[in-house]
């Protein structure tokens, strides 16, 4: 996905509910396929079943003091509504969500106003009131794309994105703020009233720029579009003509175009796969020309494929996902650098002046940028504690490092940056949280690295945590990478391995777990005595692409390894040991929990909660988006691949490794073998069966599996939520109950107050 200064410019969403048997491996001894039929009358009768068995297990989570506590933070008038400038009408916008808003509102507000304690907020949309969709579903709100005419623009059009259910895909209507109304298609406004996954946004005023499904052929093999279209106003989509084409095997495609301080930039963009692209670009001299009618050609961008690149002005900022050596340079940039250049030397493959914004080391990596006028903000990770980085754009691709002595974040701490304004501005929204440290929302500015802040608004304490503290310990992992974690404890722990602890896990795709406040898991875990734990293993992006690139394919283990390494130093140093240690993880970290259950280390758990999981790693690519994740997992339908996915395919380890169950072909070269002594920990499994991302059918056939066995039927729970997407809820209360329903169940498990 592009971001332009925090802007949504391309977002590509599939059709709801949709896997394709077509795509998928398949050695034909699955007998479980038929939970895989999302809505099958089979399929949903079982869920409800086995829904109704852990609510007979667990009790009813909307009874318990958990649910209520989780409700009330979640539709606290106390949370802070951050705020987004978007147009020159001069109002902020915000989402909201609470008790009398279960849908949400999308709200605006001076900044004179929000200073105060009481802001007098205008509600733009109210997405409870709008008319159910055609099936009588709920609306989620997912987000808006503005009309962006350039500086001095009106600022007035935004597309809206609403999902019915939650699932990701959506509708998309137009809508006029200065009259606060849709724009009806019979006056020529945009829509498209059915959900698809899509990738639309204006290219002008009357023209978008739409991928979305056009018949056969128009989506790639992982359900996204493949075909972009040029849409004028007041003609119907079937007119659309045809810009851009990838490629079927394709992650994605999209093109877009904006402004940016006095200049215009176009893209075609084809994702080839999760890490890597190849780009076209054109600066065209006005947008009032069509796309297809637009004469200035297209050039491919001479960069890595597993680079990105990004505009400020008429420079250009290229970060690199591995180890570059451009002709001309004389050196060689390493992996997770931030270079810069002007967008001209680029398309001329003129790389002997880049200059090295960012460089990692061995304990440094950058997390994220933001962009004012005429600062870049760099957010960078020092062993996973925070601060900042400032550059001043001088013009032709040189910068100034501006960078003012501020203090690090503290252990546990973390600070990010937005921009208010960048086509005119250089204030930065400045956020400030922790794991004990209620969110802060300040007014900063580039120009003093944010040395000076206005306090906005503060969040309250929303649980006690007056007896706790935060450390940060290392683990050794089993071929010797020190691996950080973070441990949010009270500070008279007894260290005799009796406290009940949480273990919270993702490792993959390059994301960080870094610090935040979470409210939920202060008054639903911390409060009942409970110890948490976050582990930044490898996968995740906590050092940079090297760190993240240590657990792809076959070296998946590596992250698993180092999950195990954390949950042995816990129980070494007493802080807990395997009856009253659990771990939790969800999507990616579900395939992390779901490994943990199937290995040797499942010894080292007493309970798991494994949440939208990915589990099957035979069939995971013919899965709804499965195909856009093999750059990080692997190809099934290559042999030596399937080899090491067999490896952490959880499914495949519960079947044959831990219940003995006959593998009619085990491949080659794969590390399959009895896990002797193998005991399954207590387990709950929570889904959505609206989750278009990761199919439910994984945690479904997971389940199937251990309640058909004897010796593993008693230990497993599940719950399903019908509607919420790949979070597994739709709403506050629906999120309250999953929540409640989790925490619930370890304080079962572990014997703690509720």
């Amino acid at each position: 996905i592009f971001f332009r200064d925090g802007l949504r410019i391309f977002g590509c969403i599939e059709d709801a509910l949709v896997f394709r048997r077509g795509d998928m491996t398949d050695d034909g001894k699955d007998e479980h396929t038929w939970l895989e039929e999302i809505e099958g009358d089979t399929a949903l009768d079982w869920v409800k079943q086995r829904n109704a068995d852990a609510i007979k297990a667990l009790g009813d989570p909307t009874t318990t003091p958990a649910y209520e506590r989780i409700l009330g933070i979640l539709d606290s008038k106390d949370k802070i509504p951050g705020i987004s400038r978007i147009s020159n009408d001069g109002y902020y916008y915000n989402f909201w969500r609470d008790d009398k808003h279960v849908a949400g509102i999308w709200r605006r507000v001076t900044l004179e106003s929000y200073r105060t304690a009481a802001p007098e907020w205008q509600t733009v949309i109210d997405v409870d009131a709008l008319p159910a969709y055609k099936d009588g579903g709920s609306w989620v709100w997912h987000g808006t794309s503005m009309l962006d005419e350039g500086e001095d623009g009106p600022w007035d059009r935004v597309l809206v994105f609403l999902s019915p259910g939650g699932s990701d895909a959506d509708t998309m209507r137009e809508f006029d703020l200065p009259t606060l109304s849709f724009v009806d298609p019979k006056d020529g406004g945009f829509a498209l009233p059915d959900p698809t996954k899509n990738s639309i946004d204006y290219r002008a005023r009357n023209e978008l720029l739409i991928g979305s499904d056009f018949g056969e052929g128009s989506l790639t093999s992982s359900g996204y579009p493949r075909v972009i279209k040029s849409w004028k106003r007041g003609t119907p989509l079937s007119e659309a003509t045809t810009v851009f084409e990838g490629e079927h095997e394709d992650v994605s495609v999209s093109q877009y175009a904006y402004h940016d301080r006095g200049f215009i930039h176009e893209f075609q963009h084809r994702q080839i796969t999760f890490y890597t692209s190849k780009r076209w670009y054109r600066r065209p001299s006005s947008l009032q020309t069509t796309a297809d009618a637009e004469t200035t050609p297209f050039r491919e961008v001479p960069i890595p494929d597993d680079a990105s690149i990004g505009t400020f002005g008429d420079g250009a900022t290229i970060k690199l996902r591995s180890d570059w050596e451009p002709e001309g340079a004389g050196r060689t940039f390493k992996a997770g650098s931030l270079l810069a250049t002007t967008m001209d030397k680029v398309m001329d493959a003129d790389f002997t002046s880049l200059k090295v914004l960012f460089e990692p080391d061995a304990h440094t990596s950058l997390q994220g940028t933001a962009s004012t006028r005429n600062y870049k903000v760099l957010e960078l990770l020092c062993d996973v504690k925070c601060s900042l980085r400032v550059w001043r754009y001088e013009g032709g691709g040189a910068w100034t490092d501006t960078t003012a002595a501020t203090p690090a974040a503290a252990v546990g701490e973390e600070v990010s940056v937005a921009a208010v304004w960048p086509d005119s501005s250089d204030e930065l929204w400045v956020w400030r949280s922790g794991f004990l440290s209620p969110d802060s929302l300040e007014l900063g500015g580039a120009s003093d690295s944010c040395a000076k802040t206005e306090l906005l608004k503060t969040k309250p304490h929303m649980f006690d945590a007056s007896g706790l503290l935060c450390e940060q310990n290392f683990a050794d992992s089993e071929d010797g990478t020190k691996v950080p974690y973070f441990v949010i404890r009270p500070k008279d722990l007894p260290f005799d391995g009796s406290s009940a602890t949480l273990l919270d896990g993702y490792g993959g795709f390059e994301v960080s777990m870094t610090p935040y406040y979470s409210a939920g898991v202060g008054a639903a875990w911390l409060e009942r005595g409970g110890v948490k734990v976050i582990a930044n293993i490898r996968g995740g992006g906590e050092y940079g692409p090297a760190w993240h690139q240590a657990a792809l394919k076959a070296n998946r283990h590596k992250a698993y390894e180092d999950f195990e390494a954390v949950a042995r130093d816990l129980i070494q140093r007493r802080i807990t040991s395997p009856p009253k240690l659990a771990c939790i993880g969800g999507s990616n970290g579900g395939l992390l929990v779901g490994n943990m259950i199937t290995r040797r280390g499942a010894a080292l758990f007493g309970a798991v909660v494994c949440q939208v999981p990915l589990l099957d790693m035979k069939r995971y690519a013919g899965l709804l988006a499965g195909a856009s994740w093999m750059a990080e997992y692997g190809d099934p339908s290559k042999p030596e691949e399937w080899a090491s996915l067999r490896g952490f395919s959880a499914y495949h380890r519960l079947k044959h490794d831990c219940l003995g169950q006959p593998e009619p072909a085990p491949p080659e070269g794969a590390s399959v073998a009895k896990v002797e002594g193998w005991e399954c920990p207590r387990v709950l499994f929570t889904t959505s069966t609206k989750d278009d991302r990761v199919h439910p059918g994984h945690a479904r056939k997971m389940v199937k599996v251990l309640h058909d066995d004897a010796r593993t039927a008693g230990k497993v729970l599940y719950w399903e939520n019908i509607e919420g997407g790949h979070g597994g809820a739709a709403d506050n209360k629906q999120r309250a109950y999953m929540w409640a329903l989790s925490y619930n169940f370890l304080a079962q498990t572990f014997g703690m107050k509720s």
